[in-house]
């Protein structure tokens, strides 16, 4: 349980705690956005923190894979799939010096916020606060921690390698719905991308429903 401080209300440092972990600031940063020293800053994030493990056992619930398959046609060639990830940028406001990190490949300040989703479009696992300038392999090292049951996979598109607990489309061949238009499959790597794509869609669809 936590209880107001003399100079800090709750509901500011539950805030302060909350903005550091939503944006990876420094406390210096923190410093100046609510005018509190850093020691204050510290010693906050850690009471929060705390408070945080002791209540987590109570109210966190870790999600449990749906291993049993989906009922939808498109996911009978991927039977040991449990769902998909990709990757969002998620336009940011940063300090100045900061700038150049968050900058993505079209030149906007973004944060690339990846997102896993299981074959009912729930969201698994998020990972949020990389830079816009992280390419999408960089982000999935860090999502490497999450466990995934012997055997399954999660379909993740060309811009992933595939590796255990991943699998991608094949490289060099036509891939997203929308190339699909008027075009069937010319040969296997084209019907398997064509399946891949059509399964894996669950993911933006994810993203969609969010937006």
């Amino acid at each position: 349980e936590m209880f107001p401080t003399k100079n800090v209300p709750i509901d500011e440092a539950v805030a302060m705690f909350l903005h550091i972990l939503a944006h990876n600031l420094k406390y210096r940063v923190v410093h100046f956005n609510y005018c509190r020293s850093m020691e204050t800053i510290s010693r906050q994030f850690k009471n929060i923190l705390q408070a945080i493990m002791k209540v987590s056992k109570e109210y966190l619930k870790f999600h449990e894979y749906n291993i049993e398959g989906s009922v939808e046609n498109k996911w009978r060639w991927f039977k040991n799939s449990i769902g998909a990830l990709d990757g969002i940028h998620i336009p940011v406001t940063v300090v100045v010096e900061d700038r150049p990190r968050y900058r993505n490949r079209k030149g906007d300040i973004s944060t690339n916020v990846l997102g896993v989703c299981g074959l009912d479009l729930r969201f698994i696992y998020v990972l949020s606060g990389w830079e816009g300038s992280a390419g999408d392999f960089q982000v999935l090292r860090d999502v490497l921690r999450i466990h995934i049951p012997n055997g399954k996979y999660f379909l993740v598109d060309a811009g992933y390698t595939n590796g255990p607990g991943f699998l991608a489309p094949y490289r060099g061949t036509r891939y997203h719905l929308n190339e699909w238009i008027g075009n069937t499959p010319q040969n296997y790597k084209e019907l398997f991308n064509l399946r891949h794509a059509s399964a894996r869609n669950v993911i933006e669809r994810s993203f969609g429903v969010l937006k």
